[in-house]
Formats: structure tokens, C-alpha cells, sequence
């Protein structure tokens, strides 16, 4: 089987753009105001021109219950402080999709738990279900959730694209070394740009 290279046209029957953790409470950590406009526009951008060549969208936001903070062991060196500071409860409105890119009829919704957005969550069957092959991974931040996600998406054998332009990180160095140096290997990493054209030539 050949190896589809980042300008074969993409199938949006078969694509999903994952729009993840763009919470206000997780969208907040980010340096700057500007960081954050930029970041929402091409987000913003993407979903609709998936959506408008019938692609699915998908969100992910993270949340806990009492349930979930009590199962996060004291080992776990990212999210017990959130378990011991009862922090991003899932009905606060900081752990809400953002209202610029709030879900439509039709999207898919989860809530995860850990970093990556196939983990803890039924994503990957209801991505599946849809006969869905390829994604397209945007959001915050770059070495939390986009990171993780590549990881464990790559080895379920998704052809996997990362928008350079749609996802940031408070750490803009290591957000360069990770667009730049390490998700290349797991994925196509292109601008939202560059998406729009992949999509206009399907």
C-alpha cells in the first residue's frame, strides 16, 4: 500500500477535525490575549471548512467529577494537583467548549479525563463508527492533549494531521520543537491553509 503523502485530497466522509480542550479555563493558560484570538480564528476556520465538505467534528473537552478526582492517584504528577484543588469540574462553565466553536447537531461531544482524547473516552469507537480514517488534530495544548493524541492515534493507524496554525501551547519552545521536530513523525503537520486546499481538491 503506498504511503498517502500530506497533499493527497482528503476523503471528508472519512476525515474528523478534533477540536480539543478549547476550554476558557484550559485557553486561559495561554501567554496572551493575542495567542488566544489567533488560536480561536483558525479553529474557527477549520471547523467550517470541514463542516462545509460534510466532514465530522469532534470535541473534546476535559472535566472531572468526584468520581474522577477520587480514582487520580497521588503518582499521577499532572492531574492529581487538579484532584487535590478540585479543579475543572465538568459542570463549571471554564470547562465549557468555547461559545466561538460550540457544537452543532451532529458533532461528536466527549469528555476526557487524562490528557489524551482517546484514553478515557469512547472516541475511537464513535469515530469508527462513522468509518471515520483520518484526523485532523487542533487545539490546547501542543505537548498535552495534540501530543498525546498523535501518540496513541498514530498507533491505531489513523492517517493523522496536525494544524500547525490551530493548536499553542504556553511553552512557545517547546511548542516549536514539537511542531517542528517530534509530531512530524507521527504526522502531516500543515496550516489551516493548507487544509482548506486539501479539502477543495476533494
Amino acid at each position: 500500500m503506498p504511503v498517502l503523502s500530506p497533499s493527497s485530497p482528503l476523503t471528508p466522509s472519512r476525515t474528523a477535525l478534533l477540536v480539543m480542550d478549547c476550554q476558557p479555563g484550559i485557553l486561559a493558560g495561554l501567554p496572551d490575549d493575542e495567542t488566544r484570538e489567533k488560536l480561536l480564528g483558525h479553529v474557527e476556520s477549520a471547523i467550517a471548512d470541514v463542516r462545509a465538505k460534510g466532514g465530522t467534528i469532534a470535541h473534546v473537552r476535559v472535566g472531572f467529577t468526584e468520581t474522577d478526582w477520587d480514582a487520580i492517584p497521588p503518582a499521577n504528577k499532572s492531574f492529581a494537583p487538579l484532584a487535590d484543588h478540585h479543579a475543572l469540574h465538568h459542570e463549571d462553565p471554564a470547562t465549557a467548549v468555547h461559545p466561538r466553536l460550540a457544537p452543532q447537531d451532529g458533532d461528536i461531544v466527549v469528555r476526557k479525563t487524562r490528557y489524551g482524547a482517546l484514553s478515557t473516552t469512547d472516541l475511537d469507537e464513535q469515530l469508527r463508527a462513522r468509518g471515520i480514517t483520518t484526523l485532523i488534530l487542533s487545539g490546547v495544548s501542543t505537548r498535552g492533549v495534540v501530543l498525546s493524541t498523535t501518540l496513541d492515534a498514530a498507533d491505531r493507524d489513523y492517517r493523522l494531521y496536525v494544524l500547525s496554525d490551530g493548536v499553542a501551547d504556553r511553552d512557545a519552545e517547546a511548542h516549536d520543537v514539537l511542531i517542528r521536530r517530534i509530531l512530524p513523525s507521527r504526522a502531516h503537520v500543515i496550516d489551516t491553509a493548507g487544509l482548506r486546499t486539501l479539502l477543495e481538491a476533494s
